[in-house]
């Protein structure tokens, strides 16, 4: 038996790692990507392995359309599962998926399937050794310090760059440019605002004035039009530049570039100018070829009708026939039965001495008689038929006249049939050999690229780009993982260069986060997925420091950020490696008091409010987002941004243009677009957004909101430590978009209180409070008293502020006193005094319509909390329980939400500072909060067989009375709490009859690895 061929280094580590990937992916909740929301689910079709389900759908998503999705039970931590949607004409979206969600899922979610670039990259991977396969290992093998690929220098760039000698560059800039031009391989390491894409269009301009076609691959569309826009700037001037000899593969994602450039980088549009002279010749060929179809298709009816009109004549002729048979035939018929009436007349009675003979005579002529009628009838009839059928003859013949007449009058000057049938044979040879000239074209506008722009995984899912790739450029290789890195260095024949920022976002992975997972599989998933290629090449030693090595080359001078901006970036990222700066200490931007220099600290210390929402309260702040509001407001105000309502902006001037809004995580993102667009009537799509979505801009005005501060930890953000850790990269990224002017708002002493002493954010924090401007909180948010409220007007009192707690029931009694439609109490505790009390304004608001509903905890029976909520409802309040609610705020009309210590109707009341803040978006997010807060488990956990069953479930025993303990087809069912039913899926490998609502495993479990999730006794 032959030995099975093994797979070359390091293939079936890469391999391993992306299955593992591949798998995270589909257990991981999808935070952050695109979902749909599917309710009402009904089981309509399907077999044992494929189910069909019909779901109601709020708002269908049409980019949801033809794409690969994954669909499991909402709630669910349950593996995703792949799935096919679409929209029915009434409304509703069938989907058809291997999952089984039982015969009346509620609810679902529809994501879409990232696991399809994953799975191309397994497949590539596959491929690696194959004679005659896509990569070369030898290239591919540089990427992870395999092999010894030559360094050198080019000592005659001046001859293959044009103008080589005027260029702006420092040094190191040449250095790079000179040595990716004659080494095999090449690593540039570009922090932010060197140049990085400046040394790469110069290298693949140089590479391909050395005849060698090149690859260049970036991680995202933007990246890859941002250098290819450079690129085509200094190649159009050449030859075969409008016929394809620089092309984009996939969409173009910068307007810029399509405008410019498009017509001749697209392969689509390439062609279809290319093939301009063609394309016409084939149209007008082929509107000639219909022309003549269809004059045969005249001829051809004509013929048919002609043939049917003798066909008919035919019938005609045989109806006539029949009519004159039948009719004779009747006639003899009838002439024989008088003539046997004559004679039993003759015979006469039957009487005598022969009347038997006569009687027999007599009943023989009777029966010939009725024979004889009988058939006079039959022909009768027959005759009948056959005039109908010359009736219709001659109708059919009369319309079959008339087609034809038309037919004729339309085949007036129209050529002859066997005219026409040479002239359709010649048309159909015709278009064969215009349609293959087309295609010969179409190929040869691949043929004909020197320079390909694709994303790295456009790269790996096509089979082949070019003709042939002799070098590959890998740009913000930082963020490309090392599997795909590798693949992509393997398409290169001769060299290969790596350029990025192995201190700036990394790949966006999944597999060594997993908690559920062996540690050893965690560290294989950091080492063979994680790992960008600088690392893998041994340039960067495991704890972030850089070694020494020829085969990289370091851009140290930045030319984006002002100095004191500068200091903070090296300060946090690039301590060993400072940057030096190469612009003016000047800004762009209009003088404001808000941002007198280039660091402006905000410490919203003094004004922290928490936030009641204990799981995720850290995601978001609503202090800061006054902060951003009203530095908003202020900068406008001083001219340095558009006042609201901004449209039709020169570029430049635009807010997007000018400033950035940076939160870490996207709760806090989604609260400011939302109450900003609310605030001042615009759109912020770009002016607010997460740190990864603004990776490779940079902006005059950049605002980083820390968050932290309002719930009682820091959050991922900031627990990475070292020159190698998350949280640095996160960082660098985040101050260095900043070109003239940094703003941070932080809570400083719960970030101090709560960061690693050295860490990186607790340095940057450090220095910010050592350089910055200090801008108080006070100065942007007013710090307001309950008589200010009447006086205001409108654009002033939609303002956030802070209120001190002992103004805070006037406030309030004059907010109440404003409402209009709806007033929401959240209060997890009732005592009397307060509800009395406030009872006597809420009535009044009552009176006059105003709905009023009042949230809290369940009061037990017989408590003097359950009967001040009769109190509350006997007075017309709507009261809603909610469990384990920590919420204390305040909602009126939608509108104005009353946030922090507020237990309004609770005898502790407001003990501390609070904030008025006017904005829907706010008060529906409380709202979310709360619905949350329903989901988590009661405050006393009861004996596991009074628990409910499982999440989503109410009662304990499903509708055909089959319930835990009971044993039913091979299936043991068990009574799973909601938050141990990971621990069921793992121990014991339970799963979920959403018929039943219930938990089950395999009957022959033993009882003693699930006896606590079965009743007693069982």
């Amino acid at each position: 038996m032959p030995e099975e061929q093994k797979s070359p280094f390091p293939v079936e580590e890469f391999l391993r790692a992306v299955r593992a990937e591949i798998e995270a992916v589909l257990v991981d909740d999808g935070v952050g990507g695109e979902k749909l929301a599917l309710h009402g689910g009904q089981r309509v079709g399907g077999t044992t392995d494929d189910f069909e389900y019909l779901f109601a759908c709020k708002k269908w998503k049409e980019s949801f359309s033809g794409k690969r999705l994954l669909i499991r039970l909402s709630r669910s931590r349950d593996r995703w599962v792949p799935a096919q949607a679409s929209r029915m004409p009434d409304g509703k979206i069938l989907v058809a998926t291997t999952a089984d969600l039982g015969a009346e899922p509620k609810n679902a979610q529809l994501r879409e399937d990232d696991t399809a670039g994953l799975e191309a990259l397994a497949e590539r991977l596959e491929q690696a050794g194959d004679p005659g396969g896509p990569l070369n290992l030898n290239t591919a093998g540089w990427l992870v310090g395999r092999g010894r690929p030559r360094t050198a220098r080019s000592s005659r760039p001046g001859q293959i760059i044009p103008g080589y000698g005027g260029l702006r560059l420092n040094e190191r800039q040449r250095e790079a440019i000179e040595q990716a031009l004659a080494s095999e391989i090449t690593f540039i390491w570009g922090p932010p605002g060197t140049g990085k894409t400046d040394v790469v269009t110069h290298i693949v301009e140089g590479c391909h004035r050395q005849g060698e076609r090149v690859l260049f691959l970036a991680p995202t569309k933007v990246a890859v039009d941002q250098a290819l826009e450079r690129m085509c700037e200094r190649l159009s001037g050449e030859d075969g530049f409008d016929s394809g000899l620089v092309q984009r593969a996939g969409d173009i994602e910068i307007a810029s570039l399509a405008e410019k450039y498009g017509e001749q980088i697209s392969p689509a549009r390439l062609a279809a100018r290319l093939t301009a002279e063609l394309t016409t010749q084939i149209t007008d060929a082929t509107e000639r070829l219909d022309t003549v179809r269809a004059g045969l298709e005249l001829h051809d009816a004509a013929r048919r009708t002609e043939e049917e009109r003798q066909t008919l004549i035919t019938q005609r002729v045989e109806a006539d026939q029949a009519i004159t048979a039948a009719e004779r035939l009747a006639s003899m018929a009838e002439e024989k039965a008088a003539d046997v009436e004559h004679q039993m007349i003759a015979v006469g009675q039957p009487t005598g001495l022969r009347a038997q003979r006569k009687a027999d005579k007599i009943d023989r002529l009777r029966s010939e008689l009725h024979g004889h009628r009988n058939a006079s009838i039959a022909h009768r009839r027959q005759m009948n038929d056959a005039l109908i059928e010359r009736g219709r003859c001659v109708t059919a013949i009369e319309e079959a006249e008339s087609r034809l007449a038309q037919l004729k009058i339309q085949l007036y000057g129209v050529d002859g049939a066997d005219r026409l049938q040479d002239e359709a044979a010649k048309l159909r040879e015709r278009l064969t050999r215009l349609e293959e000239e087309r295609q010969k074209i179409t190929e040869g506008v691949r043929k004909r690229c020197q320079v390909m722009g694709a994303t790295i995984a456009k790269a790996i899912q096509s089979r082949q780009l070019m003709e042939t790739v002799d070098v590959v450029v890998i740009d913000e290789a930082g963020m490309v993982d090392l599997p795909s890195a590798w693949c992509a260095a393997g398409m290169a024949r001769k060299r290969v260069v790596v350029a990025g920022d192995f201190r700036q976002l990394p790949a966006v992975t999944h597999g060594s986060s997993r908690r559920d997972v062996k540690p050893e599989d965690r560290d294989h998933s950091r080492t063979w997925m994680d790992r960008d290629a600088f690392h893998a090449a041994g340039l960067v030693d495991v704890e972030g420091t850089v070694r020494t090595d020829p085969r990289m080359v370091s851009l140290n001078r930045q030319y984006r950020m002002r100095p004191a901006i500068c200091e903070v970036v090296n300060t946090v990222a690039y301590p060993d490696a400072p940057l030096s700066t190469g612009r003016n200490d000047y800004s762009r931007l209009p003088a404001s008091p808000l941002i007198e220099g280039p660091l402006v600290l905000i410490d919203s210390t003094p004004r922290r409010i928490p936030n009641g929402d204990r799981r995720s309260g850290h995601k978001s702040n609503p202090v800061h987002e006054a902060v951003i509001h009203e530095l908003i407001r202020g900068l406008q105000y001083d001219a340095v941004l558009p006042a609201r309502k901004w449209s039709d902006l020169p570029e430049g001037e635009r807010p997007t243009d000018r400033m950035a809004v940076i939160a870490p995580f996207r709760d806090q993102v989604n609260a400011l677009k939302t109450s900003l667009k609310y605030r001042f009537g615009q759109d912020c799509e770009g002016l607010v957004d997460t740190v990864h979505r603004f990776q490779g801009s940079q902006r005059p005005l950049v605002v980083i909101d820390t968050v932290a501060g309002a719930g009682d930890k820091l959050g991922y953000f900031y627990e990475g430590i070292g020159l190698s850790s998350t949280t640095c990269r996160l960082l660098n990224v985040a101050l260095s978009r900043a070109q003239d002017h940094l703003v941070v708002v932080a809570d400083v002493d719960f970030l101090h209180h709560n960061l690693e002493p050295g860490s990186e954010a607790a340095r940057m924090l450090g220095y910010l409070e050592r350089h910055a401007q200090s801008l108080p909180v006070d100065d942007l948010v007013p710090f307001r008293s309950a008589a200010d409220l009447a006086g205001l007007d409108e654009k002033e009192l939609a303002r956030p502020a802070f209120f001190p707690a002992d103004e805070v029931q006037r406030a309030v009694e004059w907010d109440i006193g404003q409402a209009r439609r709806s007033i929401e109490i959240h209060c997890a505790f009732l005592d009397p005094v307060p509800v009395r009390r406030w009872l006597r304004h809420l009535a009044e608001r009552i009176s006059d319509g105003v709905d009023v509903t009042v949230h809290t905890r369940n009061h037990e029976a017989g408590t003097t909390g359950a009967h001040l909520m009769e109190d509350l409802r006997a007075a017309g309040c709507t009261v809603s329980v909610r469990e384990r609610m920590h919420e204390k705020v305040l909602i009126i009309d939608d509108t104005v939400l009353w946030h922090g210590s507020l237990n309004l109707l609770a005898n502790t009341g407001p003990t501390d500072l609070m904030m008025r803040i006017t904005d829907p978006g706010a008060c529906e997010r409380v709202r979310r909060i709360v619905e949350r807060a329903r989901m988590e488990r009661p405050a006393r956990t009861p004996p596991p067989w009074r628990r409910t069953p499982a999440a989503g479930t109410d009662a304990a025993s499903a509708a055909d009375g089959v319930s835990a303990g009971d044993v039913l087809n091979g299936r043991l069912y068990l009574n799973v709490p909601f938050d141990e039913k990971g621990d069921a899926k793992r121990l014991v490998k339970a799963r979920w009859d959403a018929t039943r609502r219930l938990w089950h495993v395999a009957a022959e479990t033993p009882r003693a690895h699930v006896q606590r999730w079965l009743p007693p006794g069982r």
